[in-house]
């Protein structure tokens, strides 16, 4: 399964600090993938590079050189101690200045208008640009301390003051990593609809930039929609808008890993499956793994044999993948939802392909004639297929299933006014 392992990848487009969670999962997850030991130099590289984590650091150097034994002490290198001593005494020094500022926004609520707020800090309480600037150097290093609740209030406040929109779409990336590290999902949503209306905006900064910030977008994404409880629907309708869409494409086709997962789930948006199988074929050259061969070998190969060879393999790679394979626990047993949602799922979509040539299922389900019988009439009767089963034949007559009239409208309305606009564009540019 390391061959399908995505954190390397997921890596070069997040911020250091996303990085930690995914390799907590590896580091913990049973059945490891990696070695721990591998899993916690790269974890100490990673802080002692990227981060101000200094006691985190020590942590790890003192797990990886063996010290899980009350009895046995491990002695921290001399660099990480000074390194510590260091980071406490700039801590120090960046809060003192940003302190009047910190203090008289606690009970002062700040609107969505920056020139009054601005200008009602420095009639009430003596504070100008050079506070406000310490805000914002104190939050940020706050964030890389891993201080991620206080740094995320502090970046709340300067996106309130600051008036540079570059400044501001800084502290709008730390506030969101912020909430997500806080597993703050809703308010981590709300920044995220907020961030991507910055980053399309026609003021935005040029084509590649944007570019760029989509695809740091899209995995931020990724933290929040598998998280939260309609989040098959949020990356379905942010992945498939057309300059997400060229994003993945452009510069992360692994990411098609987590929309298929998504659309295979989602039983709503099954009307997607022939745009997306088209992409997965464009992309088939630059990534795949079992979860984009499954819906391959099922809607265009038409190998069913195939298909249920890729859904044991699409198990094993959930069951790895930071972002599906979250665990529950519930009393004495653990569950992962979108692995059993996820099978359940893929075994109706073979079920429904199969249906429309064959008629004798038992076999191709692998389970004997009475247990697929079962699973067929629980299957009719909870889902919305329009199917009968004719038990005196062993055989099920199943209708097509057509997209609503009016569901099919709405879809093909999408991005309507940007292709609009496009169009326009380029008729009015000279040849």
């Amino acid at each position: 399964m390391a061959e399908h392992d995505l954190t390397a990848r997921m890596a070069a487009h997040m911020n250091c600090h996303l990085v930690f969670p995914l390799l907590e999962f590896l580091q913990w997850r049973p059945g490891r993938v990696y070695a721990v030991e591998e899993i916690l130099q790269a974890k100490l590289r990673l802080l002692i590079q990227g981060t101000n984590m200094v006691d985190y650091a020590m942590d790890t150097h003192k797990l990886l050189h063996g010290d899980t034994d009350d009895d046995v002490v491990v002695p921290v290198p001399d660099d990480m101690v000074e390194r510590r001593h260091e980071v406490v005494t700039r801590l120090g020094a960046l809060a003192a200045p940003a302190a009047p500022i910190v203090s008289a926004l606690k009970n002062h609520h700040l609107g969505p208008d920056k020139e009054h707020n601005i200008r009602m800090l420095h009639e009430r309480f003596q504070i100008g640009p050079d506070q406000i600037e310490a805000l914002y150097q104190y939050a940020k290093f706050q964030f890389d301390c891993g201080n991620y609740p206080d740094a995320a209030e502090n970046l709340h406040r300067y996106r309130a003051l600051c008036t540079s929109s570059e400044r501001s779409l800084s502290a709008q990336w730390g506030k969101l990593s912020a909430e997500i590290l806080n597993n703050n999902w809703d308010v981590a949503l709300e920044e995220l609809n907020c961030l991507k209306e910055m980053i399309d905006s026609k003021n935005s900064s040029s084509p590649l930039n944007q570019l760029q910030n989509r695809i740091w977008l899209m995995h931020c994404s990724i933290f929040i929609f598998f998280n939260h409880g309609n989040g098959s629907y949020g990356i379905i309708d942010l992945f498939f808008q057309d300059k997400y869409l060229n994003a993945i494409q452009t510069d992360a086709p692994h990411l098609l890993r987590y929309l298929a997962a998504a659309i295979v789930v989602n039983r709503r948006r099954r009307n997607m499956l022939k745009e997306l199988v088209k992409v997965i074929q464009q992309e088939q050259h630059s990534y795949k793994d079992p979860i984009t061969e499954f819906l391959e070998c099922l809607y265009v190969n038409h190998d069913f044999d195939g298909a249920q060879q890729k859904l044991i393999e699409c198990e094993q790679v959930i069951l790895n993948d930071p972002f599906l394979g979250k665990r529950i626990e519930e009393g004495n047993s653990i569950t992962v939802p979108l692995r059993d949602e996820f099978l359940e799922n893929a075994r109706l979509l073979i079920f429904e392909s199969y249906c429309r040539i064959h008629r004798m299922l038992s076999e191709k389900l692998k389970m004997s004639y009475n247990e697929a019988e079962l699973w067929i009439m629980n299957l009719v009767s909870n889902s919305k297929l329009d199917a009968k089963i004719d038990t005196a034949s062993g055989t099920l007559i199943m209708t097509a299933n057509h997209a609503n009239i009016h569901q099919q409208f709405i879809e093909s309305l999408k991005n309507l006014d940007m292709r609009t606009f496009m169009l326009a564009k380029s008729t009015m540019e000279p040849a």
